[in-house]
């Protein structure tokens, strides 16, 4: 589907009721039953997602209580997909800080100072004691 085409029908489908947009998902996928079109498969998540909505408009649940539900929902989703991506950076970072050769690591080592080293004055034993 062209771009053109998917944000004609979101622009649509935004200025329908919630119960209206349901039929429209319920032609879709009565169209994609009849036709055998495959759409892309949702994630985990997703699924979740889709079945407690489902659930709750078979349980004929109030469009509002439906809507507040389904936010809640993908407030949770969208948490759990940051989690995940900053899982993933942090084990990129790490496999980049395995992966660095040793000698371009800093060490955590002071640096010496340049020249000889300074006297230290020494503890002299007290007088009368031999």
């Amino acid at each position: 589907m062209d771009e053109i085409l998917r944000r004609r029908i979101e622009r649509k489908l935004e200025g329908l009721p919630e119960d209206k947009a349901y039929q429209v998902l319920d032609y879709l996928e009565f169209l994609e039953s009849k036709y055998g079109t495959t759409a892309r498969a949702p994630g985990v998540l997703e699924r979740v997602a889709e079945g407690v909505g489902d659930t709750l408009r078979a349980a004929r649940l109030p469009a509002v209580a439906l809507e507040g539900t389904m936010n809640a929902v993908d407030s949770a989703a969208r948490l759990m997909r940051g989690l995940v991506a900053a899982g993933r950076a942090a084990m990129e970072e790490l496999r980049r800080a395995a992966a660095a050769p040793a000698g371009s690591q800093t060490s955590a080592k002071p640096a010496e100072p340049a020249g000889p080293a300074p006297a230290e004055p020494r503890a002299e034993p007290p007088s009368g004691t031999a």
